[in-house]
């Protein structure tokens, strides 16, 4: 398996394969509408603006696993996305990203990038960078900026 044999539904309930990325970087991210870290939206979306014409991705994968802070329904996560930080980049129906109904995505994700103390996801906001190749180069906590990724993102970005 890699990063190209899975598929999810986006935010509208269409089915979306990996293989639409092929060649592109990607970033995944679980995401929360009511978390402290909720205005990282802002730089996940500068950063997409600035890079997606070269060929960068950001998925957004909304979770209500941590402290229930992404409560609504998809086109409330939608609408509340869009209205409070414009974001433009493709989010998704909002998933489990820990246990028995985790997405297969994210057991794969977790398979090959495990977290400091083990490979479940701590919280909201947790980060997947994957090459043009479809390789899981490096995951970044969730208090990790989207901004100062940009080095790794532009080398990879260069390599493609």
């Amino acid at each position: 398996m890699n990063f190209y044999d899975f598929t999810a539904r986006d935010i509208y309930g269409e089915e979306v394969s990996m293989k639409d990325y092929k060649g592109k970087v990607v970033l995944i991210v679980n995401t929360a509408s009511k978390c402290g870290l909720t205005p990282q939206f802002k730089d996940l979306e500068d950063l997409y603006q600035e890079y997606k014409e070269k060929g960068f991705e950001i998925l957004g994968f909304p979770c209500n696993q941590f402290a229930k802070q992404d409560s609504g329904s998809n086109e409330e996560i939608q609408q509340f996305c869009q209205l409070n930080y414009g974001v433009t980049f493709t989010m998704f129906e909002k998933i489990d990203v820990n246990g028995k109904n985790a997405h297969p995505l994210y057991k794969y994700l977790k398979s090959q990038a495990k977290g400091i103390f083990s490979k479940e996801i701590k919280w909201n906001f947790s980060k997947f960078l994957i090459d043009a190749n479809g390789n899981v180069i490096k995951r970044y906590a969730p208090t990790a900026s989207p901004l100062k990724m940009k080095n790794v993102i532009e080398k990879l970005l260069d390599n493609k």
